[in-house]
């Protein structure tokens, strides 16, 4: 968020460099010019110590787990289970069991929108979503309205790139049965007020989907706080492993909604005549799952607690303040969207220059960031753009970072300028 508007009377400056030197990829080259990495909000980049409890995982201590009475399963098994124990605490969760490991933030949404979309969503039920979802807030549901035949309505951001409650509030009817939307938009940085939007579902008793994408890696979380009914999140954008996520969904959803696989591990009884379901969160954990990734994902959180949540917050509130400075100085450069309440993420056109090709030419001065449509392309149709380029920050980022971003523009401007 924008330093303006954080209130943390315990604010530190980190010690970036530090942090830096825990990270082995940015000390590489690209090119032969250094790392300049920009594209956080696609993918973090991973600490030594991730690394490192991966490898010790496989190396000393790797078994399945909840499966063998033998050491090296009760080991791995305690390992696993004490990961989980950490997201709930990062979290404020009521209890471990609203912790269901996945393969990722996309399979936490799908297997909402399936099981719930199986048990109570019939034909003419209605889902809101925003302009701002990514596509994994979006197909999930999109398949509910093929099979089901649900209506999917839009609230519609405004000239800002941000969602207000009202436009949500309008498109509330007797119909609506869900309210799916983002924490924070990777395309226009827009911070949703989801606490009074969580506020405004339950107050009409319909539950409510955040997507935590963008959100878990920079904004301090609160289940209890927020009082949403389901929040999903990708480990790998917080500096954990790939192939892992976490749904958080509160204790009677998981205990009246129905499993989403079938298989060994989600069971309690097998027998000819039928079957009876794990413990939760078990009943959601199909199958042999990503143990040393789920290990490894403790250190993630260890990780970001050391640093401190706040701290991470304030930094890069900074950091995104500096960047739209420095980009709004540079002619032809046009920032996209202006949220009041806004996450790191610089997204930008540059006049008569496609995207792709901005990315070509940054990625020949090792800057790394992303161009196209962001798996956003309800948003960037509204925009009236077919793509964007954009920077996206994380906690190892710095204000030479930007500097070095803005130089490769200027190259860019004037190689297309002959």
């Amino acid at each position: 968020m924008h330093t303006d508007r954080v209130k943390n009377t315990t604010e530190q400056t980190l010690d970036v460099e530090k942090i830096r030197s825990d990270f082995p990829i940015l000390s590489r080259e690209v090119h032969g010019k250094p790392l300049v990495y920009l594209d956080s909000a696609a993918s973090a980049q991973k600490p030594k110590c991730v690394i490192e409890k991966i490898k010790a995982t496989y190396e000393k201590s790797y078994a399945n787990v909840h499966r063998g009475i033998y050491d090296l399963s009760q080991v791995a098994t305690e390992k696993y289970e004490n990961s989980r124990k950490k997201v709930s605490e990062f979290i404020n969760a009521n209890s471990e069991k609203e912790i269901v490991f996945t393969k990722g933030a996309t399979e936490a949404i799908n297997l909402v929108a399936n099981t719930f979309g199986q048990k109570f969503l019939k034909e003419g039920d209605e889902i809101i979503l925003t302009e701002l979802e990514h596509h994994s807030n979006y197909v999930p549901w999109h398949y509910l309205r093929q099979s089901k035949g649900v209506q999917i309505k839009f609230a519609e951001i405004n000239l800002d790139g941000e969602i207000s409650i009202e436009s949500i509030e309008k498109l509330i009817s007797t119909k609506t049965k869900m309210i799916a939307i983002t924490h924070l938009s990777n395309v226009t940085g827009a911070i949703l007020p989801i606490k009074e939007i969580t506020k405004l579902a339950h107050s009409k008793n319909i539950p409510i989907l955040i997507d935590g994408c963008q959100g878990a890696p920079h904004l301090k979380l609160d289940m209890q706080d927020i009082g949403c009914d389901f929040y999903a999140i990708s480990c790998h954008k917080m500096y954990g492993p790939t192939g892992l996520g976490i749904l958080y969904a509160k204790k009677k959803w998981l205990e009246a909604l129905p499993p989403y696989q079938g298989g060994g591990g989600m069971i309690k009884e097998v027998n000819k005549e039928g079957i009876t379901f794990g413990d939760l969160p078990n009943k959601y954990e199909a199958g042999t799952m990503a143990t040393a990734q789920v290990i490894a994902f403790g250190e993630s959180i260890k990780f970001l607690n050391k640093i401190g949540i706040e701290n991470i917050e304030n930094h890069e509130s900074e950091l995104t303040k500096y960047g739209e400075e420095v980009l709004r100085r540079n002619n032809s450069v046009k920032l996209v969207g202006n949220p009041k309440n806004k996450g790191s993420v610089l997204s930008f056109t540059l006049d008569g220059i496609h995207p792709h090709d901005i990315a070509t030419i940054l990625d020949e001065d090792g800057v790394a960031i992303r161009a196209g449509h962001h798996c956003c392309q309800i948003l960037h149709d509204k925009l009236g753009l077919p793509a964007t380029a954009r920077a996206s920050l994380g906690v190892y980022n710095t204000k030479e970072d930007i500097d070095k971003l803005n130089e490769s523009i200027n190259k860019c401007k004037d190689i297309f300028s002959k």
